[in-house]
């Protein structure tokens, strides 16, 4: 089974220039999990957006590396049964001709 969350947006404080440290700005992520089901055994989708969601909304995190592993950290310790994690994070707004993102793929034993 594959799970897509897709253009999840929200504001937070992400970022290593003075005003990002002060003022939220717009974020958005993506992902697509990997995961076997069986029995019932399935991955809420709501619950994997809102773990993002506060993630980086408490986090406060300086760059999107570090959100992204830390985010990805996160999944597979609340959802065991992943066995891979597309996610992309994006700040469409800190540019005023483009959007920023930054992505990576996780394979995991499982």
């Amino acid at each position: 089974m594959k799970i897509y969350v897709e253009e999840l947006r929200f504001q937070s404080i992400i970022g290593i220039l003075d005003f990002e440290r002060t003022i939220p700005q717009d974020v958005e992520v993506n992902l697509t999990i990997e995961y076997h089901y069986t029995d019932n055994n399935f991955i809420n989708y709501a619950d994997v957006a809102l773990l993002i969601k506060e993630t980086m909304q408490n986090e406060k995190f300086l760059l999107l590396e570090d959100a992204i592993e830390k985010i990805s950290k996160k999944l597979k310790i609340k959802f065991s049964q992943i066995n891979s994690l597309f996610l992309k994070i994006t700040k469409p707004s800190i540019l005023p001709d483009c959007k920023v993102s930054l992505s990576e793929i996780y394979k995991f034993d499982s």
